[in-house]
């Protein structure tokens, strides 16, 4: 088996198995800033274990094929030895073809989502701003609107938006709760998490792994910005704002305080507190996370570290 079909393998098994070993995980809850980068390493390990897959099929026929100083000939023999592919141009091709695809795919995907994002952002934060009036005292921007919602937009001027409809609703401890909710997601910069998660499932939306993660990931900041208001507020005031913004009227791009899984976070923030995570048990799932990252250039590196430590053979 080839270094390529390896890390087809590896592809396969974490876009495929990932969700179901995730979604049993009960810490995700407990945790849910590290959730997020373990799910989003997770899918872009896919995505560069199907990039490294078609450059390693490709090598043995181009970059190691093709005159290389006489020095270090007989290491290029040995590393075309442990590359090589059955199939020769015809696997090669294939191989070029694929991290093409993945790259140009990617790239594409981003960069159109990013301008998308960006533009909407600014549109509707100079309309927010334009048509409402800021709150110094608030911190936000406060609009006209019966339907009671508070949400934030992202991009090259943060906004908090409140309507007045939210104002009226919420007494002074749920409306400073949901505050610290919204300036949360704006602190931590969950729109890109959010954005990388997307980008994710529009590469491989065929992949279960991309269809939770970009699903989670959006449910995990909810709960990291409620986490992170809970430091300076209590779970009452922000449980029960979330039961009055149950129907927010935010557009996207936008976080808002009661937009994903309302009833499963009003009942956390109600529940019996759960113990954080211990220290050794976080160290490990940071492990895992690096191991995420790593793993797809570890296996393409391996027959070219086991050819070096092998040192040279003779060309003849």
């Amino acid at each position: 088996m080839t270094i390529g079909a390896v890390l087809l393998a590896y592809a396969a098994c974490v876009g495929t198995l990932s969700p179901r070993l995730l979604g049993r995980a009960r810490w995700i809850s407990r945790a849910p800033l590290l959730a997020i980068f373990t799910y989003l390493t997770a899918a872009w390990s896919v995505l560069a274990a199907l990039g490294l897959a078609g450059l390693t099929l490709a090598v043995h026929t181009t970059a190691l094929g093709g005159g290389l100083s006489h020095v270090i000939g007989a290491c290029v023999i040995r590393l075309r030895d442990m590359y090589a592919t059955p199939g020769g141009a015809a696997a090669a091709g294939l191989g070029l073809t694929l991290t093409g695809a993945v790259l140009a795919r990617t790239a594409f995907t981003t960069l159109t989502c990013a301008r998308a994002a960006r533009r909407q952002a600014r549109q509707h934060a100079e309309t927010a701003r334009l048509v409402g009036r800021p709150e110094p005292a608030l911190g936000a921007t406060l609009v006209d609107h019966p339907q009671p919602a508070a949400y934030c937009v992202a991009g090259p001027q943060p906004t908090v938006v409140l309507t007045t409809g939210a104002l009226q609703a919420l007494d002074p401890a749920q409306l400073d709760a949901v505050l610290a909710h919204e300036r949360a997601h704006l602190a931590a910069r969950h729109h890109h998490l959010v954005a990388m998660a997307g980008i994710a499932r529009q590469v491989l939306p065929f992949l279960p792994l991309m269809r939770d993660a970009d699903a989670q990931v959006t449910r995990l900041a909810e709960l990291h910005a409620d986490d992170t208001a809970l430091r300076s507020h209590q779970p009452g005031p922000l449980a029960t704002a979330l039961v009055v913004l149950a129907t927010p009227a935010a557009p996207a791009p936008s976080l808002a305080a009661a937009a994903t899984d309302a009833v499963g976070r009003i009942h956390r923030l109600l529940g019996p507190a759960e113990p954080p995570l211990g220290a050794v048990r976080r160290h490990l799932l940071r492990a895992v996370v690096a191991a995420l990252v790593l793993t797809p250039v570890l296996l393409a590196m391996a027959p070219a570290v086991v050819a070096l430590v092998l040192g040279r053979v003779p060309t003849a």
